[in-house]
């Protein structure tokens, strides 16, 4: 009879939970304790208002006059008695009586409506960047991995040069160079640049996981669908890729999420994404340890969701045994 091996206190993996939380708890508030010696005041109290706020619309006298109504229509009567009309909807509450007198610029009506913050603005442009330059690296990828694989020498060498430029360069010299020279030569707008920028640069990433992902598919299984009567894109549609795309998963994922993050750099060029919006925060509130803390768990969120997509889709393609 085979002896259950023992495990130890360490190795318990409910109290290793446990420690692992202990020691974060006490991280954070060792953070919170070095913040306090600073003598920095937070205010957690202004983070709703990043999201979400109340604005109020009024309504102005255009004259000086009588606040008058007639057939469920309102208007100052002027001294000169000309009606002047309000548009005056029943969602607003009135700060005058009919027959009151106002002066021009008066409040006459006002209402109060919620307001998306800053912060949405901000996590939708990134979302909206980073999802079509997501589109363009994988459409990229997939032309330029198939030309590093071809036949032909110039496809190989146009595709290798590419490559090779794209990921000797920083990233974020390439967004300069985009935003000043070919925004310029093409009239293209900051937010095409940053798109094309980023699309292009995890383009060469992504050909050179996709080309290494094919070329680890035994040459066999090409040679027996070519037997078989299938063609070359046939093989590659039915056969070799679905295959690939398994294997590479997890690296394109972390591309993907690297992407999301690298996204954040796009803001050099004025674009108000997540980043931007909080550097204008901190910039009118004074308050960077509760903004940065924010736009942190916020690309957290993206990136996190990412990763559970793709570890639930590899286990639906595991399953399959590649893609459906």
């Amino acid at each position: 009879m085979r002896r259950k091996k023992s495990v130890s206190f360490a190795q318990n993996k409910t109290i290793g939970h446990f420690i692992a939380l202990g020691f974060y708890v006490a991280l954070g508030y060792f953070l919170f304790l070095a913040a306090s010696n600073m003598n920095y005041v937070w205010k957690w109290n202004s983070i709703p208002k990043y999201f979400a706020y109340e604005q109020t619309i009024s309504i102005e006298a255009p004259a000086n006059g009588v606040f008058a109504e007639e057939n469920g229509k309102y208007f100052v009567i002027t001294v000169d008695n000309e009606k002047e009309p309000l548009e005056i909807t029943p969602d607003y509450s009135f700060e005058y009586e009919i027959g009151e007198d106002v002066y021009e610029g008066d409040a006459v009506a006002s209402k109060t409506e919620m307001k998306a913050g800053p912060m949405l603005h901000g996590i939708w442009i990134t979302i909206k960047i980073s999802v079509l330059a997501a589109l363009l690296t994988f459409v990229i990828g997939v032309v330029i991995a198939f030309m590093k694989l071809s036949s032909y020498q110039f496809l190989k060498d146009i595709a290798s040069v590419y490559i090779a430029v794209i990921r000797g360069t920083p990233l974020l010299v390439q967004i300069f160079l985009f935003y000043f020279i070919v925004a310029n030569i093409f009239e293209l707008e900051r937010f095409v640049a940053g798109v094309l920028s980023l699309g292009i640069f995890f383009g060469a990433y992504m050909a050179e996981i996709l080309r290494g992902a094919i070329q680890s598919i035994d040459k066999g299984q090409v040679e027996a669908a070519q037997s078989l009567g299938m063609s070359y894109f046939q093989t590659m549609r039915h056969i070799i890729l679905p295959q690939a795309f398994k294997r590479a998963l997890p690296t394109l994922v972390g591309e993907m999420i690297a992407l999301v993050k690298d996204s954040s750099l796009v803001s050099v060029i004025s674009i108000t994404d997540l980043t931007k919006v909080g550097r204008e925060i901190v910039a009118n509130t004074f308050s960077p340890f509760e903004t940065w803390i924010v736009v942190a768990m916020m690309y957290l969120c993206i990136t996190f969701s990412l990763s559970y997509l793709g570890h639930v889709l590899e286990k639906k393609m595991q399953a399959k045994g590649g893609m459906s």
